[in-house]
């Protein structure tokens, strides 16, 4: 699986032009789901993502976690994030997982940043959406979970 992390201010995710999820601070999770992914991935970056202290404290070091600023979490689904672009012209799109699957995932992995005790706002899985965001610092991060750990 994969992930972009930005700290934010405040997003949104409109779909149709009505707001499905929407956050205060807190981070915007991109996540694409591969073939090959399994639970194991999903477990591993909500709890890396609900734990990463990329918050300030009140010395202007990045030591706090999403939680323990009261932040909140804002996922959409990103099925572009398996596209390997190293050939051609054109995106392939061999290692995205199918749909169903990653949509399983999606929702698993949304289960799990809930029950690290953060709240999570999503967009509609399969939609076209509308993601809108302030960036808070800027501050952003790419993860990729171990494959077969």
């Amino acid at each position: 699986m994969k992930a972009v992390l930005q700290r934010v201010k405040e997003a949104h995710v409109k779909v149709e032009g009505r707001i499905v999820g929407e956050i205060g601070h807190g981070i915007v999770v991109l996540l694409g789901v591969e073939v090959g992914d399994a639970t194991r991935d999903a477990d591993w970056l909500a709890d890396k993502i609900a734990n990463l202290r990329i918050f300030q404290d009140d010395e202007g070091k990045m030591n706090l976690s999403v939680a323990q600023v009261g932040g909140a979490i804002l996922a959409v689904s990103q099925f572009t994030l398996a596209g390997n672009c190293s050939k051609g012209r054109r995106p392939s799109f061999d290692t995205a997982a199918d749909p169903e699957e990653a949509n399983r995932l999606y929702s698993y992995f949304i289960g799990k940043v809930w029950e690290a005790g953060v709240p999570v706002q999503t967009g509609i899985f399969q939609t076209d959406m509308a993601v809108s965001l302030v960036n808070d610092g800027p501050v952003t991060f790419v993860l990729e979970s171990p494959k077969g750990k």
